[in-house]
């Protein structure tokens, strides 16, 4: 079997879905690191400087092509997967109605919660990499640069600032997270025993780190708009 056809089968796109889903995993772990620093309560400077060092270094932001081209190839695999899996139920649901007991709702909702998901990462982009990456953030909502000794940085915790202040957004934010947490309750585990993973040997681990991640970090994402909305860390 060539390359292509293997990557073109029903297995090759499972592992393809699991490959970018864990590289993506390990941006996640970075981008919330980066993120909390927000709560040094040092006036944003810690995370601005961390900011600046992910916006300005040239590995990483080679790493963010290929991040976007991870996105692109999860978000595309992901609906091939989803429309090939109905498609050979007829296009209908499960003839018998086995709810939780056959699977978890999320488990059957993959498509859903990764469409909700692609909305929350549109608006997330619009907010942050959009002003910071094309024309400077003081250029569209008029936030000047922060000086660190003598050195000029993007007011990028400034603008988390303003963006957090409207509370319909930190709502659909906080639901942009509740999203996450049942996408990755199925995607951690789901990649792994793709990839070989799902033996007695190594399931109860993989439960049980999936779980964890599942919560720990889109609560730490969570509680970030929650933080700055209520006043817990400011300017």
């Amino acid at each position: 079997m060539k390359w292509s056809d293997f990557f073109t089968s029903p297995i090759g796109k499972k592992y393809v879905m699991a490959l970018t889903g864990i590289f993506l995993i390990t941006f996640l772990i970075v981008h919330v690191g980066v993120n909390a620093c927000i709560w040094a309560n040092d006036s944003g400077e810690m995370f601005n400087k961390a900011a600046h060092f992910m916006g300005s270094t040239v590995l990483i932001r080679i790493v963010e092509v290929g991040l976007f081209v991870g996105f692109f190839i999860h978000i595309i695999q992901g609906y091939v997967l989803t429309a090939q899996n109905r498609k050979k139920r007829g296009g209908v649901a499960y003839a018998i109605p086995y709810g939780n007991q056959g699977s978890a709702w999320y488990s059957r909702s993959m498509g859903l919660l990764g469409t909700l998901l692609l909305l929350f990462l549109i608006m997330h982009i619009y907010h942050f990499w959009t002003p910071s990456r094309l024309g400077g953030i003081a250029n569209i909502h008029e936030l000047e640069p922060v000086d660190y000794d003598g050195k000029e940085y993007h007011n990028l915790f400034g603008e988390m600032v303003s963006v957090f202040q409207n509370p319909i957004i930190v709502v659909l934010y906080v639901l942009g997270c509740i999203s996450l947490a049942y996408h990755l309750l199925h995607g951690f585990q789901s990649a792994f025993r793709t990839l070989g993973m799902g033996n007695s040997r190594y399931v109860k681990m993989i439960q049980s780190l999936g779980a964890g991640f599942s919560i720990i970090v889109p609560l730490t994402f969570a509680m970030m708009p929650v933080s700055i909305y209520f006043g817990w860390v400011g300017m």
